[in-house]
């Protein structure tokens, strides 16, 4: 980004909000994106101010920006900062949604938010709002009601239709959310789990069992709007975006459907009044496209979705927020496009590499936990690796998690009554590769009656040798666990929580075994792991321009 006179487009002085602590639900990519919005606009000689109060994250450096204010990110503190300081503009859509539920206060108050204006992010966030949107646009979601007391919460869930996924109001990082599959386990829930009333309600959505997850980021300065990457998630759907591994580009969706989803986003992104970043989640079943939410904020996808196609998203965003438009910024995306067009993505990568984030877990540090992935978010950090294929991405990806995969050994499969027609070519697979097949007694009858060749083992209290004797005694390579649904018995628990003492590779869901199939069967075929440097790979992805 090149240097230009100071204090362009009449702003001298901007605050950013950050994103508060550090916690589970609420992830460091979010302080990504602050710093990286503060040092755009510093290049461009506008002064910053950074509100954030976590003494281990990079915003709080004090080189980052102009003034810092090491302060909670409250209404009262966020007031008194911009009373003091007077700045032109504040940013609230760099840290994520805690700010974020300040527009509409701050906008009160007379406060110049800049990019998305509240009116835009409150249509997003309020149910209602959005639902009538999705449909005015002809689109599809799930479908969903609120509930503000047991007997309506219990109404609404068979209008819906079981299962269900429902969270409470105003959560973050999918705190306290819920896959529930009948009457008795949401009562049990509202009981025990959540407090629901007028004031709290609670929110019940269509759960979309067996469908493919993807995350899209784009920017839009108004006018235009770019896709900045199209992510498969590779957990199945109900896994929460902040624990699912995610590939860019897709690796299993066709083209035809990909292009539908840019098209929504950027549809979305107009009927929004997007200026800045935005967040769209979709969910594919059979072979129709659902919105689940739209988020016109920075999300956690960001610093990947950036590295990979080599483009700074966060200090694009900025810049559109202070009035620089898209096209004065990225004029390589759209010297080829004609004037008719509006919209398009970025230009793609020289290398044709696959981008694989995957995500890191603290199980270790709470060996007392259930280490089954869920909508409530879990992670405390994550990877990402570059390869040809990508089975190698995956592969590079679990290796810098912490998880090697191996090449050959025993296998140990358990799976639910849903997922066992479908692991049929798995299992197929796994054996062609190598490996040898131990499972339960429902696992091992049906590979049987297919003619699949297994093992059995028996339940724990069924005696010995079992599951757990196996991997306490480390003769298994790979643990594939697949969840039956409903409360897990507490075999299943037993053997994930041993998987993780005894650092045995495992996965819960049948999309991650399949993405685990793939890296094995690839990376088989190489005599050595490629290595490719980033700086390598974005060489030739020129940055955000700035005009002279």
């Amino acid at each position: 980004m090149g240097n230009v006179s100071p204090k362009p487009y009449g702003m001298k002085k901007v605050l950013i909000i950050g994103s508060g602590p550090n916690r589970i639900g609420q992830g460091i990519e979010f302080d990504y994106a602050c710093v990286h919005a503060s040092l755009a606009l510093k290049e461009i000689g506008i002064k910053t101010i950074m509100l954030n109060c976590n003494p281990e994250t990079v915003s709080t450096d004090f080189d980052i920006s102009d003034r810092l204010y090491f302060e909670p990110i409250t209404i009262e503190r966020v007031l008194d900062i911009i009373r003091r300081e007077s700045p032109d503009g504040v940013f609230i859509q760099f840290g994520g949604q805690t700010p974020l539920k300040l527009a509409l206060e701050l906008e009160r108050n007379g406060v110049n938010i800049l990019g998305t204006k509240p009116s835009s992010i409150d249509l997003a966030e309020d149910r209602a709002l959005f639902k009538n949107l999705i449909e005015s646009l002809g689109f599809r979601q799930p479908r969903s009601k609120t509930a503000k007391n047991l007997d309506e919460a219990i109404r609404c869930a068979n209008e819906v239709g079981f299962p269900i996924l429902v969270r409470p109001s105003y959560v973050l990082g999918g705190r306290a959310m819920r896959i529930i599959h009948d009457s008795e386990e949401l009562s049990h829930y509202l009981k025990e789990a959540v407090e629901v009333s007028e004031q709290r309600p609670i929110l019940i959505d269509e759960f979309l069992s067996n469908s493919v997850e993807l995350d899209v980021d784009a920017i839009s300065d108004g006018e235009d709007c770019l896709i900045g990457g199209v992510m498969e998630h590779i957990e199945e759907a109900g896994i929460h975006s902040g624990d699912s591994a995610a590939s860019i580009p897709p690796y299993t969706i066709q083209e035809e459907l990909i292009n539908q989803i840019k098209t929504q986003t950027k549809a979305l992104a107009k009927a929004l009044d997007v200026v800045g970043l935005l967040n769209v989640q979709f969910a594919l079943k059979d072979g129709e496209i659902y919105i689940l939410e739209a988020n016109p904020r920075s999300s956690r996808t960001i610093p990947f979705v950036s590295k990979a196609i080599g483009y700074p998203l966060a200090k694009i965003s900025a810049l559109v927020g202070v009035g620089m438009s898209l096209k004065s910024q990225l004029p390589e995306v759209f010297k080829n496009l004609s004037n008719a067009h509006i919209g398009s993505d970025f230009l793609p990568k020289e290398h044709d590499l696959f981008a694989v984030k995957e995500v890191v877990f603290p199980w270790e540090r709470f060996p007392e936990e259930d280490p089954l992935l869920g909508p409530e978010m879990r992670s405390t950090g994550e990877v990402m690796a570059f390869g040809k294929t990508f089975g190698i991405a995956y592969y590079k990806a679990q290796l810098a998690a912490g998880n090697k995969l191996p090449l050959k050994g025993k296998v140990f499969v358990s799976l639910s009554d849903d997922d066992k027609p479908k692991a049929i070519e798995l299992c197929l697979g796994l054996i062609s590769l190598g490996f040898e097949i131990y499972a339960t007694e429902g696992t091992h009858e049906f590979l049987k009656r297919h003619s699949i060749l297994s093992k059995p083992v028996s339940k724990l209290s069924e005696g010995n040798p079992n599951a757990l004797d196996l991997i306490k005694n480390q003769e298994l390579n790979l643990i594939i666990n697949t969840p039956s649904g409903k409360r897990e018995r507490s075999d299943a628990k037993r053997i994930r929580q041993l998987a993780i003492f005894y650092r045995i590779p495992y996965t819960t869901t049948l999309r991650g075994a399949y993405a685990m199939l793939e890296a094995i069967r690839d990376y088989s075929k190489l005599s050595e792991i490629p290595i490719f440097a980033l700086q390598d790979i974005i060489k030739n992805a020129p940055s955000a321009q700035t005009p002279p």
